[in-house]
C-alpha cells in the first residue's frame, strides 16, 4: 500500500483527526491534509518520523505498511481484527473474546503447559 493508505489506516486505528496529528507533530493542517490527499507524496524523513512517533508506528510501516519483521503493521492488523468482530453475533464475539484472553494467559506464562 501507499503512504497515503498507511496513513490513513493509522489515523483510523488511533482514532485520532488531521488535526489533532497536526497539533502532535507540529505540521500544519494543510500539510497532513496534503499527505491524505489522493495525489499525495510522502514526506521528507524528519516529518514521517513525526507523524510516525505522533501515530505510535514506524516510519517503516508508513511507508511500506510492514514493520520491521517485515510483518503487517498494527493498524492493519488491529483493523482487520475490529472488521472481523463488527460482523460477529453476541455469542461468538464472546466465544473471540474469552478464547483471546485465554491466548494472552497462556502467552504471559501464567498458566503452565
Amino acid at each position: 500500500m501507499s503512504f497515503r493508505n498507511n496513513l490513513r489506516e493509522a489515523l483510523d486505528f488511533s482514532y485520532m483527526e488531521q488535526k489533532e496529528l497536526a497539533a502532535k507533530t507540529g505540521l500544519s493542517l494543510k500539510t497532513i491534509e496534503n499527505y491524505v490527499k489522493k495525489d499525495a507524496s510522502v514526506p521528507a524523513a524528519d516529518k514521517a518520523v513525526r507523524i510516525a512517533q505522533a501515530l505510535g508506528v514506524t516510519v517503516e510501516y508508513l511507508v511500506t505498511g510492514k514493520n520491521a519483521a517485515g510483518e503487517r503493521g498494527g493498524a492493519q492488523v488491529g483493523k482487520e481484527v475490529i472488521d472481523i468482530l463488527t460482523k460477529l453475533d453476541a455469542y461468538n464475539y464472546e466465544v473471540v473474546v474469552a478464547l483471546a484472553q485465554t491466548l494472552l494467559h497462556l502467552q504471559s506464562g501464567k498458566h503452565k503447559r
